[in-house]
């Protein structure tokens, strides 16, 4: 052997090596100064063969194998500057590999990034975690970074290198607990793993937690991808969004159209694997949510996720659009598409539990790592699941630069946050003694608090116009409250509450509904606190709850006008509008993941006419600012009838930006006619019906007002009225501009009255 060889190796680094426990393999592999000289050591534990070769192959020097698999050569000189050489490895079976030296590579990942990374600061660190195909020196490959500080050892395993977690050990910086390794000949689509030895000697199969691809479930390993290859179309559209405050888009339109792109359509039905793919879903999609009149789609589950039941809200690889319907490149498309049609794409992300599979986050280098380390606080007994540990800065910087990668990465315009409430309470789903209270005794967790208002505020930071909007079930105050104002920094939230309070309501036999009054009017006492969006969403109409058609009491025409005025009321009530998909044409069967949507039923007139008057309610409500722009100020919503519970009949004022094109709503809940109906109205003026739910277009009876003028006549606490006639269980909108004065066509319609005892008595029975 070499004496200068003997000399410079470290023996207890060569047996770590061989035992498979090494963490800083480039302390003993790879290209080294040694004196005026150098030594180049590779670890070939299968190879006949191995010589040092320089990138033009003119010279070729053959290594020394200085012990089982392990190979060294020293020149007295520099021969080799930096990466400046290959390896040629032949192997017993006769077969030749030249390659790039993995261990004669810089890190890619500096001192600044880890204390960044160790802050919670490092924004733009999926850019540097996970797996990036790049080209360094001249030679192609890719450079896979991970944490894992309790590991003993991490090594990259895949199909370049037979899952053999000897032939990649990755490199530790210092004390980060950051693992990073460049491969040399890994191309996209190159399948990998970590490969992660415990302190305990346990040897984990871990995906990437980084990973911007994985293999269609149930195969679970990460694949290589390459995101910087993508043309993007939309910068119209993301400087235009990058103009808008939180005001402004408080002012603008929302229609959401949930939707689950797996069961939405699918091209083979009973098929595990009968997917359209994204950019099929792109063209498909968008021409259906155009032509209904919504302006965003809110995409179910798209991290991907293994167990297709959980519909993605059960996450394993957070920075992957999951591969069931194609790459991260048709994804980006999609979006584009979208943009290019003017939708907004908002996606729903989980940052409050994540499920214990064994290739995922959970116990990620053998302890708890991404999940707080006390089960009071990491564990949900209820739903099986881990709680990500908010109060640890890099896992803070994980969900942080999460956020931000959706947006910034694949362009979308908004998330919807799952399950806040499961964030916000620590005895959330717990019984007693399941759970720990925070430092004041109290069952707020203000870890999770904090980390909210981070990620809200740094969204709006970095993308202006992008944000973030809450599943929050409970009555946590300021939730769209700015962080700088002690709120959540949320720009909307769910209104669980009128959901829930609306369809009770709407279950009930009519009968009953004069009785129950408040639930449908309570939510207009709290409609200001917060900036809301009102949601019928997939969660009710699965589990038995039924679908929303069947939700409906009556017979079948009953339950169609049932719905039809519930969707109507919906459309006048402040706040904006997402419909869960197939509730637009009253789907009969609860929605199942596993199939598509009931499209056959628009073959029957009563279905193609809901889904008719759906779209027609997302025109009106996208063309009268009335319906939106002052969905937050008290100007824009007044009751003309509230307390007439007995009728179930109520009314209401829409306004907008000006006094013209004002609407008044007109909603009856029984299946009762009422002709010759006095309603108040807040001017004297003309109101014109635009849209009836009794359409027979709709499949009504045909009711219609037309051009109605006020009269003089002071009726439910507004000194105007106006007579219409109003079909059972219907809902109608009438248009209006506001006047002051009384215009001259304005004449007491009562006049026309045959006798002052007959007016007294319909005024007595209908006001």
């Amino acid at each position: 052997m070499n004496k200068r060889l003997e000399d410079w190796v470290n023996w207890i680094l060569y047996d770590e090596l061989k035992n498979g426990v090494i963490n800083a393999p480039k302390h003993l592999l790879g290209n080294h100064v040694y004196g005026d000289g150098q030594v180049i050591t590779v670890y070939r534990p299968y190879a006949e063969k191995v010589c040092v070769v320089s990138p033009t192959g003119k010279n070729r020097e053959e290594m020394e194998c200085l012990a089982e698999g392990f190979y060294g050569f020293y020149s007295a000189k520099k021969k080799y500057k930096g990466t400046k050489y290959r390896i040629e490895t032949t192997y017993q079976d006769g077969t030749t590999v030249v390659t790039a030296d993995a261990y004669a590579f810089d890190s890619q990942i500096t001192e600044f990034d880890t204390y960044l990374f160790a802050e919670g600061k490092h924004y733009d660190v999926y850019e540097k975690f996970g797996a990036h195909p790049m080209t360094i020196d001249g030679v192609k490959g890719t450079y896979f970074a991970v944490w894992a500080p309790h590991a003993r050892r991490v090594s990259v395993v895949g199909d370049f290198n037979m899952w053999d977690g000897a032939l990649n050990p990755m490199q530790m910086m210092q004390t980060s607990g950051i693992y990073e390794l460049f491969i040399p000949d890994v191309a996209p689509g190159a399948v990998y793993k970590y490969q992660i030895l415990t302190r305990d000697g346990e040897i984990l199969y871990k995906a990437d937690p980084y990973g911007n691809q994985c293999q269609v479930r149930p195969d679970n390993a990460n694949v290589v991808a390459d995101l910087t290859g993508y043309k993007w179309k939309d910068t119209d559209w993301i400087e235009n969004r990058k103009q808008q405050t939180r005001e402004t888009e408080l002012k603008k339109p929302m229609a959401i159209y949930e939707c689950h792109l797996g069961s939405w359509k699918k091209k083979i039905e009973d098929s595990d694997f009968g997917f359209y793919t994204y950019r099929e879903l792109a063209k498909m999609l968008c021409d259906y949510v155009k032509k209904m009149g919504y302006t965003h789609v809110e995409l179910m589950g798209i991290a991907e996720y293994p167990f297709d039941g959980s519909w993605g809200y059960q996450v394993t690889n957070y920075y992957a659009p999951t591969s069931r319907y194609g790459s991260p490149e048709d994804f980006m498309y999609f979006v584009d598409h979208m943009h290019a049609n003017g939708i907004g794409v908002i996606l729903d992300w989980v940052p409050a539990h994540f499920p214990r599979d064994a290739h995922g986050l959970g116990r990620f280098d053998g302890m708890p790592l991404y999940e707080h380390p006390d089960p009071r606080r990491g564990e949900h007994p209820d739903w099986g699941t881990y709680i990500f540990d908010f109060g640890r800065n890099e896992v803070s910087n994980f969900l942080t630069a999460n956020a931000l990668f959706w947006v910034e990465k694949f362009h979308v315009d908004a998330l919807r946050v799952d399950a806040v409430a499961s964030m916000l309470y620590l005895d959330y789903g717990k019984q007693d003694g399941q759970w720990l209270p925070n430092k004041d005794g109290g069952n707020e967790n203000y870890d999770a608090i904090e980390l909210l208002r981070k990620i809200n505020t740094v969204m709006e930071e970095r993308n202006p116009g992008a944000f973030l909007i809450a599943e929050e079930s409970t009555a946590w105050a300021g939730v769209t409250a700015p962080a700088s104002m002690k709120g959540l920094g949320f720009l909307y939230k769910w209104n669980m509450g009128w959901m829930n309070d609306f369809l009770e309501y709407m279950k009930m036999d009519p009968y009953f509904r004069s009785f129950n009054h408040n639930r449908l009017t309570f939510s207009l006492s709290y409609t200001y606190a917060e900036n809301y969006v009102l949601v019928i969403s997939h969660d009710e109409v699965v589990h038995l709850k039924c679908s929303m058609l069947n939700k409906m009491p009556g017979v079948e025409m009953d339950k169609f006008a049932n719905l039809r005025t519930a969707y109507g009321f919906m459309y006048g009530h402040p706040g904006k509008k997402l419909l869960f998909m197939g509730q637009e044409f009253g789907q009969l069967r609860e929605w199942s993941e596993a199939r598509s949507l009931d499209w056959f039923l628009l073959d029957q007139p009563l279905h193609k006419k809901m889904q008719k008057w759906v779209a027609d309610l997302n025109h009106m409500y996208t063309t009268y600012d009335a319906c939106y722009y002052n969905d937050n100020n008290q100007m824009g919503f007044e009751w003309t009838k509230v307390d007439d519970a007995n009728t179930s009949i109520i009314a209401f004022v829409r306004r907008g930006k000006t006094v013209k094109d004002q609407l008044l709503f007109v909603c009856n809940f029984v299946p009762v006619e009422r002709k010759d109906y006095w309603i108040g109205v807040p001017c004297l003026t003309e109101y014109e019906e635009i849209i009836n739910s009794d359409a027979k277009i709709y499949g009504g009876s045909g009711t219609k007002n037309g051009k109605v003028k006020a009269f003089e006549e002071k009726c439910d606490r507004m000194p105007y009225a106006i007579s219409i006639d109003i079909a059972p269980l219907s809902m109608m909108v009438f248009r209006y501009d506001y006047v002051d004065k009384k215009p001259a066509i304005a004449k007491k319609a009562a006049v026309a009255r045959t006798s002052t005892e007959n007016k007294s008595v319909e005024k007595k029975t209908t006001k």
